[in-house]
C-alpha cells in the first residue's frame, strides 16, 4: 500500500479532521503574520541600511523554507503539511517586501509616485507586483526602489517555479519514504 493509499485507508472523519486542522493552523500562522507586520514598529528600523535588512530578512526566509522542506519529509501527512508550509512561506515572502517598500517610502518619499505609503499600500503594492496585474497607481519612481522591485519579480519566479516544485518534490519523497517496503516473493 502505497502513502497515498494509506491516506485515503483513513476514515473520511479521520481526513476532514486532518485537513480541517491544517487549514485552521495555516489561517492562524497566516494571520499571525499579517498583524504582526501591521504592528511591529518598523520605523524603528529606519537607522539601518536598507539592504542589511532584506538580506537579513531573506535568509529568514531562506531558513524558514528549509525547515519547512524538511517538516514535509519527516511529515506522515507531507501533502497536509505542504499546506501548512506554504501558509507560514508565502505571506512571509510578501510581508518581507511590503516592510521593504514601506521603509523605503518613510525614508525617502521619491522612491514611489505616491508617498509616504501606508502598510495597507505597500501590502496592496506588493501583492500587485507578485501577481503581475501591476495597476500603475503606485509605481516605483527611484533607481533604489526600482531595482528592489526588479529583485521582487526575479523571486517571484523562483518562488513560483522552484519552491512550488520544491514543496512538491518533497510531498513526493515523504509520500515513498513512508510506503512500507514491498513484500518479497
Amino acid at each position: 500500500m502505497t502513502a497515498t493509499e494509506a491516506a485515503l485507508a483513513l476514515p473520511p472523519s479521520e481526513r476532514r479532521r486532518l485537513l480541517v486542522t491544517a487549514l485552521v493552523r495555516s489561517a492562524f500562522v497566516t494571520t499571525a503574520l499579517v498583524v504582526a507586520y501591521f504592528v511591529l514598529p518598523l520605523d524603528r528600523l529606519s537607522g539601518t541600511p536598507l539592504w542589511l535588512v532584506l538580506c537579513v530578512g531573506l535568509l529568514v526566509l531562506a531558513a524558514m523554507l528549509a525547515y519547512q522542506l524538511l517538516a514535509i519529509t519527516r511529515s506522515a501527512h507531507p501533502g497536509v503539511r505542504a499546506i501548512e508550509a506554504l501558509a507560514t512561506v508565502a505571506p512571509l515572502f510578501l510581508l518581507l517586501f511590503a516592510s521593504t517598500y514601506y521603509q523605503m517610502s518613510h525614508s525617502d518619499a521619491g522612491n514611489f509616485s505616491a508617498h509616504p505609503l501606508t502598510r495597507t499600500d505597500t501590502l496592496y503594492f506588493t501583492v500587485t507586483v507578485f501577481s503581475t496585474v501591476g495597476f500603475g497607481d503606485i509605481t516605483a519612481t527611484s533607481q533604489a526602489a526600482r531595482r528592489i522591485v526588479t529583485i521582487q519579480m526575479v523571486l517571484d519566479l523562483v518562488v513560483l517555479g522552484l519552491g512550488i516544485r520544491a514543496f512538491i518534490g518533497a510531498v513526493k519523497y515523504a509520500r515513498q519514504e513512508h510506503e512500507p517496503p514491498a513484500p518479497s516473493v
